[in-house]
């Protein structure tokens, strides 16, 4: 009985130990919330770097540290914690520019204290001071990293302070979200109108900044950035990206591109800032880019020479560029491209919930609605509120408030046709591209099969492209400007931690200036292999592995090993009800440390590995199954189990089953007919797996509120409701069914 008392009394204190003394005054009071605030933030620092709530990783934690010392008024260790946090974010200074905004106030109340002036003097002096020493290079990215939402973040606090109304205490989560809004609110308050008016002097002495709208031959309107060096007086080759995100990115692609000596352009899509236009994203990049180029190959400061570059939907618009290529366009640096109608909105034919979200996000106003786009609490109960009405997929714009012709429209062509084919080089057409173009993508980033497609399709229909890929550990953001130290919260090799920025600019020296090849474009495929510290060159993507091993969906209980062919044919059945959408997840334990979640997949798990082997490629094979419906979507994972029990991803796959031979046509299933389903445009990795390690292989069906339901009736998935579910998704999967791993060996 004592015995259970004092785990009572222990458990008690553990409660209370989360509780911090925050007086009902401070909610309603802001002279008393300034004065409680330090205090606050003192108290939340321990409980923040104790076992319980210390985050796994160190940059998290140190970008809770930092902020929290700033609140408690420790001025210069919170400078300390800041610069430590960007040096494990990245190598070489090249993150010094994050969380500049921070940095500059703590260092004007340190002027101001140490110089006895006012806060706005010891402003200017400590922006001075820090401007000068940064990298010319990194002066682009400033006004971004000091543009903070100061109408979000006061809004954010007053929701915090809301919520503690007639309470006398405050829980840690509660504190430390109270600690980081309250800090936001303060230091964007106090330095965003100053500091934008420091850079803006700033770049009125170093670039000659000219905005303007230009009418094209089309008759459409266009709003133009043009960014030159004041001291390059010399016409130069001109970087040109066509930006759909308009607003501050505009000058920084624009002061980019001149900081590396070039005559940086950004022009926005129809529809967007001064563009009274319609905005119809991707549809009309071929033939609007085409009239850009012409005007600007034809102006004082261009040398004939035209070079583009930019990531994502800018990536894209590159490639439709050179659907009707421009004399004057010289090359193309596409990076993580979006492959229209091939990954978006629809990843091997299955619409994506994030469509809508982002086609809110670029059509909302005539800039980018980053509140809107940022609030993923909205975005996740739409989605979810979505997939439990069971209503069709075309509702959801409906649901989330906002009907959209656009998102309408792209439901209208679940098939790779005419829609989609047009926007971008198609077939022949990329036998006609005749330009160098230099490529970057990453094993982690979301456009990865967009990126690939495009490179795949430019070599199989021109056998003498001049086109180079680069790719390595990178997430999205990471394959378009530098290589972050950690991805998914792992750390990456040294030699992977390159700056993209200059890699693409060391490309357009080689080919618009005559410079040197980068060095590290050894052949035409450069990869790097994770947990080797090394880049590998090969001379086209099947050179990427030496050989392949076949995972055969078998138990491992009935077989000496998943990599070998079973003798006899069986099954493994799977059932899954589309009615249910309240279903638990269930997960796989891989170990006393990890699991997996499989609520709607099967698990194969590989035996123990007796050496090690690195995967470099992606997955491939067939999968023979037979099913009681016309089509299914099916969904499959890669794993890695460390020797330590942790679980990785390697690769990712996901198709609509009709769409799996021919993404343009679709074929339906013969209900209870064994048919087989090729995998193709799975994710791309290059990595060493340990010896002692296992592969865990999850087959299974695609049914979340991130993705269409596919209820198997053959209509047109997006017209399809749960009414239309009828019996439960029977599967058979056989076991000479088999993914195929790219192996490399030296």
């Amino acid at each position: 009985m004592k015995f259970k008392i004092l785990l009572a009394l222990i458990f008690v204190n553990l409660l209370q130990a989360q509780k911090f003394q925050f007086p009902k005054t401070a909610v309603t009071d802001s002279l008393i919330l300034e004065k409680q605030m330090p205090g606050l933030a003192l108290q939340v620092i321990p409980e923040l770097q104790s076992a319980k709530n210390k985050p796994e990783n160190k940059i998290d934690l140190l970008d809770n540290l930092f902020r929290l010392q700033m609140v408690a008024q420790d001025y210069k260790t919170s400078i300390a914690s800041l610069s430590e946090n960007r040096n494990l974010f990245a190598d070489h200074h090249m993150g010094d520019y994050r969380l500049m905004g921070f940095e500059l106030y703590s260092m004007a109340k340190l002027v101001q204290k140490e110089s006895n002036i006012t806060f706005p003097d010891a402003l200017q002096k400590a922006f001075n001071q820090k401007y000068e020493s940064l990298p010319e290079k990194l002066i682009p990215r400033l006004p971004l990293a000091v543009d903070g939402n100061v109408k979000e973040s006061r809004k954010q606090m007053k929701e915090i302070l809301d919520k503690q109304k007639n309470k006398d205490s405050i829980d840690y989560k509660t504190a430390l979200a109270l600690c980081k809004s309250y800090l936001n609110y303060k230091t964007y308050s106090a330095i965003k109108p100053q500091v934008m008016q420091l850079l803006a002097s700033k770049d009125k002495d170093k670039f000659i900044i000219e905005t303007r709208d230009l009418k094209i031959k089309n008759g459409n309107t266009l709003t133009i950035t043009i960014v030159r060096k004041k001291e390059n007086t010399s016409p130069l080759p001109v970087i040109l990206t066509n930006n759909i995100y308009a607003g501050p990115f505009d000058e920084f692609f624009g002061k980019r591109a001149a900081t590396y000596n070039y005559v940086g352009a950004v022009v926005n899509t129809r529809g967007k800032r001064n563009s009274n236009n319609v905005n119809d994203p991707f549809e009309h990049e071929s033939e609007d880019v085409y009239e850009v180029i012409d005007w600007i190959s034809r102006q004082p400061w261009c040398n004939g020479k035209v070079g583009m570059i930019g990531g994502s939907y800018l990536g894209f618009s590159q490639w439709a560029a050179v659907k009707k290529l421009h004399p004057a366009l010289k090359t193309i640096v596409p990076q993580v491209a979006v492959g229209i109608g091939i990954d978006y909105p629809a990843q091997n034919n299955i619409f994506m919930s994030y469509m809508l979200q982002w086609i809110q996000y670029v059509t909302n106003n005539k800039l980018t609605d980053e509140v809107d786009f940022s609030n993923f609490a909205k975005w996740n109960l739409i989605n979810t509120e979505w997939y439990k009405s069971g209503k069709s997929f075309r509702s959801l714009d409906t649901i989330s408030g906002k009907p959209s012709k656009i998102f309408q429209r792209w439901l209208d062509h679940p098939g790779y046709d005419q829609y989609w084919q047009k926007m971008v080089p198609y077939k022949e057409d990329f036998s006609k591209i005749n330009i160098p173009i230099l490529t970057t993508t990453g094993y982690y980033d979301d456009d990865q099969i967009g990126a690939l497609y495009y490179f795949k399709q430019h070599h199989q229909y021109n056998k003498n492209a001049d086109h180079y890929l680069v790719i390595g550990p990178y997430n999205h953001g990471g394959a378009q400007s530098f290589g972050f130290t950690y991805v998914n919260g792992n750390p990456i090799d040294p030699a992977a931690r390159i700056s993209i920025d200059d890699l693409a600019f060391s490309w357009f020296d080689y080919i618009l200036k005559g410079g040197k090849k980068p060095e590290i474009l050894k052949d035409r495929i450069n990869f790097q292999v994770m947990n080797t510290n090394t880049w590998k060159h090969v001379a086209d993507l099947d050179k990427m592995h030496t050989s392949t091993v076949k995972f055969y969906l078998q138990d491992k209980k009935n077989t000496s090993s998943v990599f070998n062919k079973p003798d006899t044919q069986t099954f493994t059945k799977q059932i899954v009800d589309f009615n249910n959408r309240d279903q638990k997840d269930t997960y796989y334990k891989v170990s006393k440390k990890d699991s997996i979640k499989t609520t709607t997949s099967i698990a194969f798990e590989s035996e123990v590995l007796d050496k090690d082997m690195i995967i470099s490629g992606n997955l491939s094979g067939f999968f023979n199954v037979s099913i009681n419906k016309k089509d299914f979507d099916t969904d499959t994972y890669l794993y890695q189990i460390q020797p330590d029990g942790k679980s990785s991803l390697l690769s990712t796959h996901i198709v609509r089953a009709s769409y799996a031979k021919n993404n343009e046509v679709r074929q339906l299933l013969e209900p209870n007919k064994v048919e087989q389903i090729p995998i193709n445009n799975s994710y791309f990795m290059s990595r060493k797996i340990e010896k002692g390690s296992k592969l865990l292989l999850l087959v299974g069906v695609n049914k979340n509120p991130n993705w269409q339901i596919n209820y198997g009736t053959g209509k047109d998935v997006s017209d399809e409701t749960i009414k239309d579910a009828g019996e439960p998704l029977e599967i058979k999967w056989y076991n000479d069914s088999y993914v195929e791993i790219p192996v490399y060996k030296d």
